[in-house]
């Protein structure tokens, strides 16, 4: 059988919906004012089961490969647990469901009351789901897990590292860790070269935590962004002039700024920038 973790997310959103709407239709049955509601909710109910058993199993083949990410393994095995809690919770929820239905087809006396118990179940059903929707968050977002899984394709790890460098080193930044957070973006910025907003990011860094004007002008000299990149040009351009302001040039920033609003006149960001230089002279 191919494998399914590439198709986790997708199945697991399916799960969520036809589950909560499911319960949601149930609970509406239940007022008597929409007959549809009945049938609809055994039906998604049912499905929704069904399709947990696919997202067991998508999961199940996409653990491998993200418990192995160092410090990921426990909030691996929580999404997991719950969501064959989830599974199981719904098998009997559905059994509620069908018997309810089943009853209410045949006009039994007993079909309100075996309704509200699947109500109650599937309410219950729903706190389960919760959960396992909360610890699969936790991982995708405290733990990044699952990049790369979905295309195989290794740009998806690369935009991994970015992220997270960006991430540390604006936390190192914050916590006057200065020298660090430069160290940490100029090593990634020669392990891509060829990543322009990352080169802004490490030109950017030069400027403000490595007080290096003359180098990052030298940088930003090497770049090539074209006219058809014009935020690139934008970012590139502000970052000149605060270079130049950081090495008490404030004529030749509003030069450059005044270039930029030129080639971009309705750019609110490079006007004001214009306007401070021009009010403090700085």
């Amino acid at each position: 059988m191919p494998s399914l973790a590439p198709y986790h997310p997708q199945i697991v959103h399916f799960v969520v919906a036809l589950l909560i709407v499911g319960v949601v239709f149930r609970l509406i049955s239940l007022t008597g004012r929409f007959a549809f509601t009945n049938a609809a909710a055994t039906t998604l109910i049912v499905l929704g089961t069904v399709a947990t058993v696919v997202a067991v199993q998508s999961g199940t083949d996409a653990h491998g490969p993200v418990e192995r990410v160092p410090g990921a393994r426990e909030a691996v095995v929580d999404h997991e647990e719950w969501g064959i809690r989830t599974r199981n919770a719904f098998f009997f929820v559905a059994a509620f469901e069908l018997i309810a239905l089943g009853l209410a087809a045949r006009k039994i006396s007993f079909a309100r009351p075996a309704a509200m118990v699947a109500a109650v179940a599937g309410v219950v059903g729903l706190v389960v789901l919760y959960e396992a929707a909360e610890h699969g968050g936790e991982l995708v977002y405290g733990y990044a897990g699952g990049v790369g899984l979905r295309s195989g394709d290794p740009a998806d790890v690369n935009r991994l590292l970015i992220a997270g460098v960006y991430h540390q080193a604006t936390q190192d930044r914050q916590a006057g860790h200065g020298d660090q957070s430069a160290e940490l973006v100029e090593l990634t910025a020669r392990r891509f070269p060829d990543h322009l907003e990352l080169q802004l990011m490490a030109v950017d860094w030069q400027i403000e935590v490595r007080k290096d004007p003359a180098g990052a002008l030298q940088r930003l000299d090497r770049l090539p962004i074209g006219q058809a990149e014009p935020r690139l040009r934008i970012r590139a351009g502000t970052l000149r002039a605060n270079a130049l302001v950081a090495q008490g040039n404030v004529p030749g920033a509003l030069q450059v700024l005044q270039t930029l609003k030129t080639e971009n006149p309705t750019n609110v960001q490079i006007q004001r920038r214009i306007d401070e230089l021009s009010k403090s002279g700085k």
